[in-house]
């Protein structure tokens, strides 16, 4: 077999390939040979037929079948002696074909990017800490606390933090409008869940009382026919409730689940799912640094049908997330380019990493990572059970393991700095 290969740019490679007629020839003999012991032909007895006739009858499928398996599989021995790693399937287009010629084809194919790494611990990283304080655990239950909040009915004016329930009737010009009307409705003076101008409008106003406020819509409200109008609403104030919370005793213990141990038990049960939020978070935030620098400070070509690949992921992904299924709906391509090409060329940079440095999977890591992803559901032990007879779910489990070892190895070596931060602050939290 003759080869000859030419770059054709930075990945591509164009693979003139020339399989001998007497390869072909041998080939097409035995499968003709096969065919005449099972062939059934009219006028002659199972496996009796003459090879000419077998010929005459199956020859030309027979030859398309030869040539269509010896151009796939002397493109695998092609490569494997040119020491080639396609990184994709190649584009395939026969020159000679004909019965008694020597088959001849050319094969045009991207290959795998040499990664050519800088050293890991020339990398400057800086990592994210924070720690879980009693005080962010007290903030916590008082959150819990408000969310139990218990209303009163009172006789006075309604103040901030009094729950005011209303009907209302809103309009512009004197004309009504979609979605100004409203009966029965709870609104919690200072909340912020309502148009600041209405709330502020209930303070002071009792039980049965009846108010006309003014509202100016923000030039940015969400309904663009109102944004940037005044509007009058016409409000029946039906009562007045003032909020109390809940007593940290063991009966606000057991509407969080706690049967036993009391308010102890709770303040432990809470620490620990705000620690492992916590974790979640620092991992994140972490890797996602990790990886920052390692692809800055690495650049690598990225062959074309990977990206290509990813981009058609992301977008089947985002359509899943929309509950889109017809192909119309996919979203472009565009917006999906860069984070597609960042995605497959970190791919390929922890890939080195991992054969450089010998990581293999840690199948306690990969346990791990699975039992966190179930965990917050409401029968993580079925749901473990469905991901451990999914293939593709598992192999999913297990990149996210493998990556979390590399951000380890690259923080283990790589020169850190670490900054500390408050849970509130990584958290977002409001006590």
């Amino acid at each position: 077999m003759q080869i000859s290969v030419e770059n054709t740019g930075k990945l591509e490679r164009r693979m003139q390939v020339q399989v001998p007629a007497e390869q072909v020839n041998k080939q097409i003999a035995t499968r003709l040979k096969e065919l005449s012991r099972t062939a059934r032909l009219k006028g002659f007895r199972p496996g009796k037929a003459p090879i000419t006739v077998i010929r005459q009858q199956f020859g030309q499928q027979v030859h398309r079948e030869v040539i269509g398996e010896l151009m796939q599989s002397s493109f695998a021995e092609a490569v494997t002696q040119n020491q080639l790693s396609p990184a994709g399937s190649p584009r395939i287009e026969p020159t000679q074909v004909a019965e008694g010629q020597d088959l001849t084809y050319v094969a045009t194919f991207e290959v795998f990017p040499e990664v050519s790494l800088q050293p890991i611990g020339a990398l400057s990283i800086e990592r994210v800490t924070a720690e879980v304080t009693d005080e962010d655990v007290d903030a916590m239950i008082e959150r819990l606390r408000k969310q139990q909040m218990k209303y009163t009915p009172v006789s006075r004016p309604a103040a901030e933090g009094d729950k005011v329930t209303v009907d209302f009737a809103g309009s512009i010009d004197g004309n009504a409008f979609g979605g100004g009307k409203g009966e029965g409705v709870a609104i919690v003076i200072g909340e912020g869940r309502m148009l600041a101008q209405l709330e502020q409008g209930l303070s002071g106003a009792s039980a049965g009382e009846s108010r006309e406020i003014g509202v100016d819509f923000p030039a940015d409200y969400r309904a663009t026919e109102l944004a940037g109008k005044h509007a009058v609403f016409k409000v029946d104030v039906k009562s007045v409730e003032e909020p109390a919370l809940p007593a940290l005793d063991d009966e606000f213990c057991t509407g969080f689940g706690v049967t036993e141990g009391g308010v102890a038990r709770l303040r432990q049960d809470v620490r620990a799912n705000m620690q492992r939020e916590l974790d979640q978070s620092l991992r994140n935030r972490n890797k996602a640094a990790v990886m920052d620098k390692l692809y800055q400070a690495n650049p690598v070509d990225v062959p074309n049908a990977l990206l290509e690949s990813q981009i058609r992921d992301m977008q089947v992904e985002a359509m899943r997330r929309a509950g889109a299924k017809d192909v119309s709906q996919a979203p472009p391509r565009e917006p999906f380019m860069e984070p597609a090409r960042r995605r497959v060329a970190l791919g390929l940079l922890i890939n080195e990493i991992m054969r450089r440095e010998k990581i293999v999977l840690d199948p306690a890591r990969s346990n791990a990572r699975l039992e966190e992803m179930v965990g917050s559901y409401g029968d993580p032990a079925a749901l473990k059970r469905a991901y451990l007879q999914n293939a593709d779910a598992m192999r999913q489990v297990e990149s996210l393991a493998l990556e979390d070892q590399v951000t380890d190895f690259i923080l283990a070596h790589a020169q850190v700095h670490e900054t500390r931060h408050t849970f509130k602050e990584l958290m977002n939290f409001e006590g």
